[in-house]
């Protein structure tokens, strides 16, 4: 397999700077595909990045990029008996000036951290982090879709690969990053979404490990949402497995209700996803006047809301069009006229340069 070594500092500032860069990634080339038909599904690109680390190492060494593939794994890796992975979700977007931007990979890189102390898992540092997901976007760079035609979704991730047969954490390490071009995660695209309030299956309990980015909550998501799709919904919202009374999120994204001039989510506390856009579109929220409030949403609350929407890194902002609870069925409002549609044309506009990113939000790759 082909391996590529790049000195970050010279990676960025130079097409130059490597044969594989020049030929896989000019400025003027696109990846051979149909960019109208993309959906939320894998399509393999040229590089991924990988670094590894043990217990006895000072932390992970330099990476390298190589070509796309599988990766080799022990059958008692720790990350296949028990569960020791973590991974990210992050987009590079292709502005119309040709400028590809990420959007507050610091935040990722800081979340990884928390959830791999959680996982008793060494994480990368955030500078390691986000050189990481650079040297891999821009080794990718002809499978960026085209300026309003989607993003190039990055997957970091660290998985505990050393091999294991006893209960603990795994002896070596591994981080890496792959990408794939993407554009609408729900098969409705950009309409309304339907959901469904799950009651038999809970999402994450207290003390566990529902506010961190870890592979096995995902496993058990599977079968409800599952049983949700089979029935004609989106996806699952689900309530806190103390009570089975209070919002918590949906399967693939944070959920906010509105109410008058008021914005309510759930509090982070230990039970839900920490999401970065999240937090974005609360700061967002916040500077374009509304009043938002992170507090326990009883559920009946949220069915008398006047609009209801969903963030995440895949969905982005998604408005809610209905929320089934107890073969009750209640609609929400939509539209141009909606505050989830004012908030991700907000979103967009930074993310895409035709607002100012007052914040520091975006990491400009040259």
């Amino acid at each position: 397999m082909q391996l590529l070594k790049l000195e970050s500092q010279h990676f960025y500032t130079s097409q130059a700077a490597s044969p594989a860069y020049s030929q896989v990634c000019s400025d003027d080339e696109y990846a051979d595909i149909d960019w109208d038909s993309i959906g939320f599904g894998l399509t393999p690109t040229d590089y991924m990045y990988v670094t590894k680390t043990s217990q006895q190492d000072d932390g992970f060494t330099e990476g390298q990029l190589k070509q796309y593939g599988n990766i080799e794994l022990s059958p008692s890796a720790g990350v296949l008996n028990y569960g020791q992975g973590l991974f990210e979700g992050m987009k590079a977007i292709r502005r119309e000036d040709g400028q590809i931007v990420l959007f507050r990979p610091d935040e990722n890189a800081l979340r990884m951290k928390v959830g791999a102390e959680r996982m008793c898992m060494p994480s990368p540092t955030t500078t390691q982090f986000i050189d990481a997901v650079k040297q891999t976007t821009l080794a990718n760079k002809r499978w960026i879709p085209p300026p309003g035609k989607g993003s190039l979704y990055m997957r970091p991730m660290l998985l505990g690969t050393g091999p294991i047969l006893g209960l603990g954490p795994a002896p070596e390490y591994m981080f890496l990053v792959y990408a794939s071009p993407v554009r609408n995660y729900f098969k409705e695209g950009s309409a309304p979404l339907s959901l469904y309030v799950e009651q038999e299956f809970d999402r994450a309990s207290r003390g566990g490990t529902g506010g961190i980015k870890t592979i096995s909550n995902y496993g058990p998501a599977l079968r409800p949402l599952v049983k949700a799709k089979s029935k004609g919904f989106s996806d699952v919202l689900y309530l806190d497995s103390v009570d089975g009374k209070y919002v918590e999120e949906v399967s693939s994204c944070n959920i906010f209700m509105v109410k008058g001039n008021t914005i309510s989510t759930p509090p982070i506390k230990g039970t839900i996803l920490p999401g970065v856009t999240r937090k974005s579109i609360i700061e967002i929220a916040r500077d374009l006047g509304y009043n938002v409030e992170e507090r326990p949403v009883p559920v009946e609350e949220l069915l008398e809301a006047d609009e209801v929407f969903g963030t995440g890194t895949a969905v982005g902002v998604a408005p809610v069009g209905c929320i089934t609870h107890n073969s009750r069925r209640v609609e929400y409002r939509t539209g141009d006229n909606s505050v989830s549609k004012r908030l991700l044309s907000t979103y967009m506009a930074i993310q895409n340069g035709l607002l100012e990113d007052k914040k520091g939000w975006i990491v400009e790759l040259s």
